[in-house]
């Protein structure tokens, strides 16, 4: 009797449809979820490399065009839909954290680290319901240009944290998903965890409403905490790539994800430091 979890996707791999296991979360999954085959999406993207290329320099070209533009203008007032916007985002990665960390946990129980960090991706997690999440999370990244936009219109200061690290984010996810880089629901589920809370306070400092208690410390700590498990993933990934020739770890993908998370915990301790704890300047009589 053949085994009802098990599915095949359109690469002819077969998977364990995460769901299934569970019925109880089962039940809260939708069909089409369920059923999801991430193999033409991902066919498509490895057949356009160059659209993530050409969206960095649309989005600096713009980012240079509107500051020009807004040189001579005063700050739009968009404060509403700046609020929408984040509160979009945020429930969109409370939904993708939802979906993405009990599988992370679940392969986390049942196989090894160096099966979590090697083995197949669209075997562990990256077809079916999880697999859908996971896309729809690499997707993501191109709207997410848009928070560039508000801080222009804003005439806000655009800091080289915010540009840089949408750039190499949207490059470095849509390589990992293309060369099926295991270790990627790490960062996925991280990045979704991160997310829901920090366009969750985005969306209530935009309406004004952010909790007198709340240190937004927190936020940055969160980040910084994201950066340092990446380091810890991606030095990992470097020791299975070593030691075990039948690891999936592309080497050129994971140089590029420690140069990229390093690079972060850099630039948040910085911006953490000199915002937290810079002294204030004496005042002068």
């Amino acid at each position: 009797m053949s085994d009802p979890c098990i599915a095949i996707n359109g690469a002819g791999i077969a998977y364990r449809e995460f769901s299934c296991d569970y019925p109880q979360l089962g039940n809260l999954y939708f069909d089409f979820e369920k059923k999801y085959d991430p193999i033409p999406v991902l066919d498509w993207m490895r057949e356009n490399p160059m659209i993530p290329v050409a969206a960095c320099v649309l989005y600096g070209v713009l980012i240079m065009a509107g500051q020009y533009a807004m040189q001579t203008r005063e700050p739009w007032n968009w404060r509403q839909i700046m609020a929408l916007w984040n509160l979009g985002l945020s429930v969109f990665s409370w939904i993708g954290m939802a979906r993405t960390l009990p599988q992370l946990l679940h392969n986390l129980y049942y196989m090894s680290v160096r099966d979590n960090l090697c083995m197949d991706p669209r075997v562990t997690y990256g077809s079916g319901s999880t697999g859908l999440w996971v896309q729809l999370f690499i997707l993501s990244k191109f709207p997410e240009l848009i928070d560039t936009f508000f801080i222009v219109i804003h005439k806000k200061p655009l800091i080289f944290l915010h540009w840089y690290h949408h750039i190499t984010v949207l490059l470095y996810c849509w390589h990992s998903y293309v060369t099926t880089s295991p270790p990627g629901i790490f960062f996925v589920v991280m990045n979704y965890s991160v997310h829901a809370s920090m366009y969750g306070y985005y969306f209530l400092m935009a309406m004004k409403l952010r909790p007198k208690w709340f240190n937004p410390m927190i936020i940055t700590i969160f980040q910084i905490s994201q950066m340092v498990v990446g380091v810890i993933v991606t030095l990992l990934g470097f020791y299975y790539y070593k030691t075990d020739p039948t690891c999936g770890i592309e080497k050129e993908n994971n140089t590029a994800a420690f140069v990229m998370y390093g690079s972060y915990l850099f630039l948040f301790l910085q911006f953490f430091i000199g915002r937290y704890f810079k002294p204030k300047k004496q005042k002068t009589v």
